[in-house]
């Protein structure tokens, strides 16, 4: 049986589940249709769960010094996000290349394979492996592997050959994104609702701004967007110019909202935007990927590995699609209220009254940040919730606990499953001995069913 695992994809989600999947000693090849990085950045950090998922992995600290804020917004409407304990708006100023750059350093040092240059352009899907056809600087070739995951974006092609549905609406309008050196433009951090549109601006250091314009009425079309024409909505949106300027990037986006049906096909799997795309409201496309790479990669390792339990990697589908399918509501219902015109108001000031109530201030907060996400259905409180990084009596935290990518029990013995679950005596101030998966979620909490639990997500002993 062939053990290795293609990751078609070298962005933040193909990247972070290759990293988890060499935790587990799988052979992974992450196959980069570009030759070399970018250096563009549709995203600027991520959002306080997402946070947590790199520190886990001993990764926050490698960004340098990570600003959070809790102030932030739902759909235009200012709130704050630290009415959670422990939540904020999400990391700032962290520009999507500069994680890349990060993670591409971590998967390599585990010793994962990154191939530059290589496009998959057919795979075959049968009941023992995986078939993938790669073009590539020396010609074309096959790669045969155990799993095939896209991590290719929005317009993956591993979605496309493998015949994954992917339901959804279209775009209704079109929006564009620049990067602007030496123009000292006013910051408007959570965006600024003008007569005709929306436009938002923050720096990015070096006398670089971020500039986003959503212009109202415009319809998506396939042409390559200038940067003369983002400046003209832009001068007439705020009615400053900023034409002749030196431009770093240009790009456009769409609030089109698609999602597949399955997340799994046999032994083809999707994650991140291959998986579902939406309107970047609040910043959570990044982050929702990311926690699917962490949600999937123990789970596939497992099942390479030999030593999975039956039904395990199906629960990858059942756990993120109902996280994604919450995503893209949130952000279609953040979009109706920031980008549509006066015909909208009445709903924003209901909206403004609503979050001004603190239960409704911790539910939305917890529907964007992620900090509400639940797996299961468990009568105990805690089982199926993301466990708190909270500190141990032996003055390790719970992160440095997870960093090797293995379960751990918490505060209770245990005889087999080594290599798969650490055990410590130490406890955890509040909590009780816990069981937590690699991906940090609580699977038992205190009382029976501690060998059920080991079973039910680690396989036999």
């Amino acid at each position: 049986m062939d053990k290795t695992v293609v990751v078609v994809g070298a962005g933040p989600v193909g990247l972070m589940l290759a990293g988890e999947l060499r935790l587990a000693g799988v052979d992974v090849v992450v196959l980069e249709r570009r030759y070399t990085p970018t250096g563009e950045s549709r995203g600027l950090g991520f959002t306080a769960r997402a946070t947590e998922v790199f520190a886990q992995r001993g990764l926050l600290e490698r960004f340098g010094t990570v600003e959070t804020s809790r102030q932030g917004h739902f759909g235009g409407i200012p709130m704050d996000y630290g009415v959670l304990e422990g939540a904020h708006f999400g990391a700032r100023g962290i520009p999507q290349h500069r994680i890349e750059q990060v993670l591409e350093e971590w998967v390599t040092e585990l010793g994962a394979t990154v191939l530059r240059g290589h496009e998959l352009i057919g795979l075959q899907d049968t009941e023992e492996r995986v078939f993938a056809l790669v073009d590539g600087p020396d010609g074309r070739s096959e790669l045969r592997a155990a799993y095939l995951v896209g991590c290719d974006g929005g317009r993956s092609a591993v979605r496309r050959l493998a015949g994954f549905d992917f339901p959804g609406t279209e775009a209704t309008r079109e929006m564009y994104l620049a990067d602007v050196a030496g123009r000292n433009i006013r910051p408007r951090f959570i965006g600024e609702r003008v007569p005709e549109g929306m436009v938002m601006s923050a720096p990015l250091g070096d006398g670089v701004d971020r500039i986003i314009v959503c212009p109202r009425g415009v319809p998506h079309t396939d042409r390559v967007v200038g940067f003369d024409e983002v400046a003209d909505w832009w001068e007439k949106l705020t009615g400053e110019s900023l034409h002749g300027a030196d431009v770093r990037w240009v790009s456009a986006f769409t609030d089109a909202t698609r999602q597949v049906t399955e997340y799994r096909r046999g032994r083809v799997l999707l994650a991140g935007d291959a998986a579902h795309i939406h309107l970047p409201a609040g910043g959570q496309g990044l982050s929702l990927g990311v926690q699917d790479a962490a949600n999937l990669g123990w789970k596939l390792a497992a099942t390479v590995n030999g030593h999975a339990p039956d039904g395990l990697l199906d629960t990858y589908h059942a756990e993120r699609h109902p996280v994604g399918a919450r995503v893209l509501r949130n952000t279609l219902a953040q979009g109706m209220l920031f980008l549509n015109g006066e015909e909208v108001d009445p709903l924003r000031s209901v909206m403004a009254e609503l979050i001004a109530i603190p239960d409704v201030a911790r539910h939305l907060a917890g529907m964007v940040s992620g900090f509400d996400v639940r797996y299961g259905d468990s009568a105990h409180p805690l089982v199926g919730m993301r466990m708190p990084d909270v500190a141990l009596s032996d003055g390790r935290t719970v992160a440095q606990l997870l960093t090797p990518g293995r379960g751990v029990l918490i505060g209770a013995e245990l005889t087999g499953w080594e290599g798969r679950v650490d055990v410590t005596a130490a406890t955890a101030e509040g909590f009780g001995a816990v069981l937590l998966r690699p991906d940090g979620y609580v699977a038992w909490a205190g009382g029976a069913g501690l060998t059920e639990a080991l079973h039910q997500w680690f396989g036999p002993q």
